[in-house]
């Protein structure tokens, strides 16, 4: 009598959070959610994990082994209103899970209190949270259709630069090019452009506030003469300001390749 095969699924990878596997590495960030209808949520970069980072430094400095990274304290690199992050919460959810089932990860959820990423995530997430915090809220849905516009590598490169020189939590905000691509992403239909370096069309997706169009398109519908500032301001493409942010999207790279293993050293 023949035995019936079933079919099963390869095991999903082990991890924490969004894609944190301290199995292989120490190194994650974490985002940090309150309980209430208000507060902060603030993301911070790790470099121990399961233990006191002092104990993790003498240990290391003990060992006959060069760390792959530095042994510091965490390091906080940007905080938003929990309104704010509302705005993107859902969509950066799905888009993590995404890259997360591709890859062969389960898939996560935010909840109340620390939540773990993976290094490449959290880079990519507080690339966003830097684009959106000091802009107006209602502006908002165009930076995260534009985020999700970039290929991860085009997230990450754009982070390490910004991060380089203007990544401090409070003594980069709305500096250089921290500023520069709140400007960009808020403003900049970027995503058809991109995709179409990557070989691909820019597909369908619902904006955050349920209205339908493409990846990169406007949510209000605007376009680039006669957009407005996170004030609320008329802005054109003689501002200052926005002559910045298109050189930030100028500067991406037409190709780009994994992300580089060494971590910034920003104060």
């Amino acid at each position: 009598m023949a035995t019936e095969r079933t079919k099963t699924e390869p095991p999903k990878t082990e991890t924490i959070g969004f894609g944190f596997e301290p199995s292989k590495t120490a190194y994650h960030f974490v985002v940090t959610i309150p309980r209430g209808q208000d507060g902060s949520v603030e993301v911070s970069e790790h470099f121990v994990y399961g233990e006191d980072y002092e104990d993790a430094a003498a240990r290391a400095r003990l060992s006959d082994e060069v760390p792959s990274f530095p042994i510091r304290p965490p390091q906080p690199k940007v905080v938003v209103s929990l309104h704010q992050w509302r705005y993107v919460a859902d969509d950066v959810r799905t888009e993590f899970n995404r890259t997360l089932r591709t890859a062969g990860y389960k898939p996560s959820a935010w909840k109340i209190g620390p939540n773990c990423l993976s290094a490449h995530l959290g880079k990519e997430l507080t690339l966003l949270l830097w684009a959106v915090e000091d802009i107006d809220p209602s502006l908002i849905p165009n930076a995260v259709a534009n985020w999700s516009g970039l290929a991860p590598e085009e997230r990450w490169w754009l982070y390490t630069t910004i991060n380089a020189a203007t990544g401090h939590v409070t003594e980069g905000r709305g500096r250089g090019w921290r500023q520069a691509i709140g400007i960009a992403f808020r403003d900049n239909p970027v995503t058809p452009r991109y995709f179409s370096q990557n070989g691909a069309a820019p597909s369908a997706k619902p904006s955050i506030n349920g209205s339908g169009g493409r990846n990169g398109t406007k949510a209000n519908g605007t376009g680039h003469n006669g957009t407005k500032n996170g004030k609320g301001q008329k802005t054109s493409d003689d501002d200052p300001d926005r002559q910045l942010s298109l050189l930030v999207l100028d500067e991406l790279p037409t190709t780009v390749g994994p992300p580089p293993e060494e971590l910034e050293t920003n104060a």
